[in-house]
């Protein structure tokens, strides 16, 4: 770990100097990749920088309790052995953490479909629940959602939706968000006051910027030109301004019906179907990696059941984990924070497993 750890020093300060050259200056690309990788750096050496530290305050106190008779200092001493001691444990680990592989996708905008899954009406309604719980969270965290396309019903519900969240690390927490979302709880229209079962799918697609190498052939496409439906502002839905994609090779269908320009929902409608290749691509690398897959939390699967949410005790589990809350009005008004940080911690605490497996 300490090889890796200098020669990321090294690199580090090579960037710096780079960064302070003229020629580098007049390079606009070039300076934002330099301050990107600085950026995804500087954790890593603040840490190392801390834990030389208290590797020479540890051997200095060792010497000086050597020579040192005064038995006030040197319980002064001590403590400050054990305290840095107990710093070194803590800046290893962190360090294991961030040194484990990064996923490129990181810190990547999402594109999130919710489809409503078993339970009709029911199961609707818990999905515009499901959607409104993520632009909440969204919003908590200074991130901007904007909405892509929705099928709605009559009582508040939707079938699907599919919307955007733009802000930096959005991928690295809600990726975890993928699979089967389970509702507990006794539905408005049931008049016996049965508790049902019903159920909604999350995917959760990094966003397929320019950097990604995805041709979207034109003869594999077709285009359709439509009225948008449901709610919608003025002109929405009195142009034909929304647009269906329908890409042969996959059967994928994309639909946009948000902006009241055609061509405005012809980009976003090729931004998301860019975006659903690309998380074909990497569905398909995930599946060929079975070592990866055996260290992750759940198997990555979509049709996995990966929470359940229990109205009339108030919890939210995810089966995943093992982890319960009793918080469930926050957590469906977005306060999921916990839960996220609990599965990043999980996911990591695998990822080191397996390398120290291998070590």
């Amino acid at each position: 770990m300490f090889d890796k750890l200098d020669d990321l020093i090294a690199k580090y300060e090579e960037i710096m100097r780079e960064l302070h050259s003229p020629d580098v200056a007049n390079d606009n690309a070039r300076f934002k990749k330099l301050m990107k990788e600085q950026s995804d750096l500087a954790p890593l050496v603040e840490a190392y920088t801390e834990y030389k530290k208290c590797k020479a305050d540890v051997q200095d106190s060792l010497e000086m309790l050597e020579s040192e008779n005064d038995e006030e200092m040197r319980e002064m001493l001590k403590e400050t052995l054990n305290e840095s001691k107990a710093r070194i444990e803590e800046l290893e680990q962190k360090m294991k953490i961030m040194l484990l592989p990064k996923d490129p996708n990181d810190d990547k905008n999402v594109i999130v479909e919710i489809r409503a899954g078993a339970g009709g009406d029911e199961a609707a309604l818990f999905a515009a629940e499901i959607y409104r719980m993520y632009v909440h969270f969204a919003e908590s965290q200074g991130w901007r959602s904007q909405l892509i396309s929705m099928d709605e019903i009559g009582i508040g519900g939707v079938k699907e939706v599919t919307f955007q969240i733009n802000g930096q690390g959005a991928y690295s927490k809600l990726k975890y968000e993928s699979g089967v979302h389970r509702v507990q709880r006794v539905p408005v229209t049931e008049s016996g006051g049965r508790i049902h079962t019903s159920t909604c799918t999350v995917a959760v697609m990094p966003e397929a910027d320019e950097d990604i190498d995805i041709v979207i052939d034109e003869k594999d496409i077709r285009i359709d030109v439509m009225r948008a439906s449901g709610n919608g502002g003025q002109c929405v839905n009195t142009t034909d301004s929304a647009v269906r994609l329908t890409h042969y090779p996959t059967g994928i269908v994309v639909y946009s019906q948000t902006e009241k320009s055609q061509l405005q929902n012809k980009a976003k409608a090729f931004a998301l179907l860019k975006s659903k290749l690309y998380d074909i691509q990497q569905q398909e690398k995930h599946d060929a990696e079975a070592e990866l897959r055996r260290s992750q939390i759940g198997t990555g699967d979509r049709s996995e059941k990966i929470r359940t949410y229990n109205f009339p005790q108030g919890r939210v589990t995810d089966h995943r984990i093992g982890l319960t809350v009793y918080k469930l009005d926050k957590v469906m008004n977005g306060d999921i924070g916990e839960i996220l940080d609990a599965c990043i911690s999980a996911d990591q605490a695998a990822k080191l497993s397996r390398m120290n497996e291998s070590a």
